[in-house]
């Protein structure tokens, strides 16, 4: 090998180190924040199909009448009065793990869109007489930051 072979290898290697090792780097953090976004939204699809079950939960019990406007103010059996309060709880859980996994103080775009529907769905059930009756009972023993969140959000929908 000649001096000229040398130098050709040393200016290849140096190329690859100017342009290769940066662009492997960009790719990388780009394939991550993709992978982090898609575990974002697998997140978001899994809370999105509780959130469907809990629903057919409120389909099967019908008769308590929870999507209906004055429904608190109709009297209710003990038993149904119990059923009520077992929904309001796995309900509370559900957006308690959805705040846990999705909310931040400080989200980007992409999270804030994810979030946005657990708040409006949040501000449904909080605008609710009974629901708010009961969440003294609820928030018993919940995070205290998921507490303070839903009790700010009861303040609001009093506005």
């Amino acid at each position: 090998m000649d001096f000229t072979d040398i130098e050709t290898w040393e200016l290849l290697s140096y190329v690859v180190t100017v342009i290769g090792l940066p662009f492997a780097i960009i790719i990388f953090i780009s394939d991550y924040r993709k992978e982090r976004q898609n575990e974002e939204e697998e997140v978001y699809q899994r809370l999105a199909d509780q959130y469907s079950d809990f629903q057919e939960i409120l389909l099967e019990n019908s008769d308590l009448r929870l999507f209906s406007k004055n429904s608190s103010k109709r009297k209710l059996t003990n038993e149904q009065i119990e059923r009520k309060l077992i929904i309001f709880d796995l309900l509370i859980s559900l957006f308690e793990q959805a705040y846990i996994l999705v909310y931040e103080e400080k989200m980007p775009p992409h999270q804030k869109r994810l979030w946005s529907t657990w708040e409006d769905y949040i501000i449904f059930w909080v605008k609710r007489e009974d629901f708010r009756k009961a969440l003294p009972k609820l928030l018993v023993g919940e995070d205290p930051d998921f507490r303070k969140y839903i009790l700010k959000m009861v303040a609001q929908s009093k506005e």
